[in-house]
């Protein structure tokens, strides 16, 4: 590698004033977001079939759940039934200007087995893990199962992970559940790449090695109550943050319920030991379902973390303390929004989409219909919603946050909806503040990144269609894990995305990015990932970007040789 490259090039000043303008004109010259939050249906829905058992039953029509982003820009979309699911798998790849919205489909390989509601990652490697599940077979079968398999996505190929042989259940009817469960757990993937996942019914936790796919335990001894129900989000710092959900109780491990149930935890990779983070303050759980929403850390360093009871609270990474945050509203209908195992997104602007259900509860959990809101800090702001928002509730939604800054939204039906958010990252509550900042972008010129975006430090100048590169950088990996759902369908984006559009055509490429050196969020150490040019590439002067939890880093010039 040529070092000298990572410098700016000594030119005269005619040619670097030409340069300048080529940047001026042509690098910026992206297609911007709309205003405005807005919902836009997929211009082509999921082919996704019915579903057929081997016996020939019909179980309904299927629907989209689990989505994760692929490291060439594609969408893996699992598919699922109305009683039942089966292993199909589908791939949304966004159009040749970029546009989820207008995307294509194709089918990609099958799951060895059918579940439902698994922990789920996007490894350093840029393969796809899915473990466990808390359904599986045709019948929709509660049987918290312990297989897993991992996708590569250069074979379209499946292999099974064997689960944690160490796993054992604390809960008394080991019968019910196969052994060595793991079910709708957590998981998370660490700063050096390491996946780590939580036994369901446990105290327990595993982490896997993706180069030999083994498991060492972790954490066990020293975690305060079931890993049941909860969520982890990764911190700056490389730990991992939770708040406890005390399902102990629900499943008679305790004799009482905690007369202040606000206790919160950290993970240290370093000691493989968990320790309170102290009272989040707000009662975040359900005592009824033991369930919690989102926990999303956001570019300032603080953790907004929405309960199932429509109280949030925000762990201050820094302080190392817990704030209250706003309690959501109460629903048209007259009921209190709550967030049971509901998703959330963090947007470009720093907001965090979040998805709520209003109706009245049966059985403690919160019916339909389920509405939308942005957090912006301070307050929630109510959104649009979605066609389905009358039959959907908050945990039938999954969020996912797309390269291009928009959400995407499943509910379990074939109908994906897509959120395109306000561009600017104000409160909406003074219009004469907005049109100030609209006329100053108007006079740059240009529209100005957020400070958090990628920075490249090195990118090759020259790349041919089919050829593997290297590249270098500062926040590649974004400031955040950027979505959330719960305990389980686990769908971060804390990785670089390569992204070259020809500056004739204006045709979008991504580049499949694979071994990232780190997974480490908000980080200030410069980290490299390397990508394949897709053999699809169109020859000529383009500009070349990385983007990380949608946010794009300034571009750069680089030339596809044929």
């Amino acid at each position: 590698m040529n070092r000298l490259t990572r410098r700016e090039p000594q030119t005269h000043g005619r040619n670097l004033g030409k340069l300048r303008a080529v940047i001026a004109a042509a690098l910026f010259g992206a297609p911007l977001l709309a205003a405005a939050g807005t919902w836009q249906t997929l211009k082509n829905p999921p082919p996704i079939p019915e579903i057929i058992d081997p016996s020939g039953n019909d179980f309904g029509p299927g629907g989209a759940v689990g989505p994760l982003l692929m490291t060439d820009g594609g969408v893996l979309i699992q598919n699922a039934g109305f009683n039942g699911q089966d292993a199909k798998i589908f791939k949304l790849t966004p159009d040749s200007h970029g546009s989820y919205v207008n995307g294509t489909w194709t089918q990609l390989a099958s799951k060895p087995f059918i579940s439902s509601a698994a922990a789920q990652a996007v490894l350093a490697d840029g393969r796809i893990l899915l473990e466990g599940g808390e359904y599986s077979n045709y019948g929709y079968d509660f049987l918290l199962t312990n297989q897993g398999t991992i996708y590569d996505p250069v074979a379209n190929t499946w292999t099974l992970v064997p689960p944690p042989l160490f796993f054992n259940d604390l809960y008394p009817p080991r019968a019910l559940f196969a052994p060595h469960p793991i079910g709708d757990s957590q998981s998370v993937v660490l700063a050096d790449g390491t996946f780590m996942l939580a036994d369901k019914m446990s105290r327990q936790a595993a982490s896997l090695n993706p180069k030999t796919l083994t498991w060492t335990e972790t954490g066990t001894n020293t975690k305060a109550d079931l890993n049941d129900e909860e969520g982890w989000t990764l911190l700056p710092n490389g730990k991992v943050l939770t708040t406890d959900c005390y399902t102990d109780f629900f499943f008679g491990l305790i004799p009482t319920y905690p007369a202040n149930p606000t206790n919160s935890e950290i993970y240290d990779p370093a000691t493989g030991e968990w320790s309170s983070a102290g009272s989040t303050i707000h009662t975040l759980t359900d005592p009824l379902l033991d369930e919690t929403g989102p926990a999303i850390l956001r570019p300032n360093g603080t953790v907004f973390s929405l309960g199932s009871s429509g109280n949030s609270s925000i762990y201050d990474t820094r302080k190392e303390r817990w704030v209250l945050g706003p309690r959501l509203p109460i629903s048209p209908q007259g009921f209190q929004y709550t967030a049971q195992d509901g998703p959330g997104a963090l947007l470009p602007s720093g907001h965090v989409l979040v998805a709520a259900s209003g109706g009245s509860a049966a059985a403690g959990y919160s019916n339909p219909p389920v509405a939308f809101f942005e957090f912006n800090g301070h307050k929630f702001i109510p959104e649009p919603t979605i066609p389905n928002a009358a039959n959907d509730a908050s945990g039938s939604i999954s969020l996912l946050l797309l390269p291009t800054g928009q959400v995407l939204s499943v509910d379990g039906t074939t109908d994906i909806e897509i959120y395109t958010p306000e561009e600017k990252g104000d409160d909406r509550g003074d219009d004469h503040e907005r049109d100030d900042q609209e006329r100053d972008d108007q006079e740059r010129g240009d529209h100005e990144r957020p400070e958090w975006a990628p920075r490249i430090t090195y990118a090759p100048r020259v790349v041919s269609p089919g050829g593997s590169y290297r590249l270098e950088g500062f926040r590649l990996n974004g400031m955040s894990q950027a979505s959330s759902f719960g305990d389980e369908l686990q769908d971060a984006t804390n990785y670089p995305l390569v992204r070259v559009t020809n500056l004739h055509t204006h045709h979008v490429f991504y580049s499949r990015t694979h071994d990232h050196s780190s997974m480490a969020v908000a980080s200030e150490n410069e980290s490299s990932t390397h990508f394949d040019v897709p053999v699809t590439q169109e020859p000529g002067l383009s500009r070349l970007e990385v983007v990380a939890n949608g946010v794009a880093s300034e571009p750069t010039l680089v030339y596809v040789k044929k």
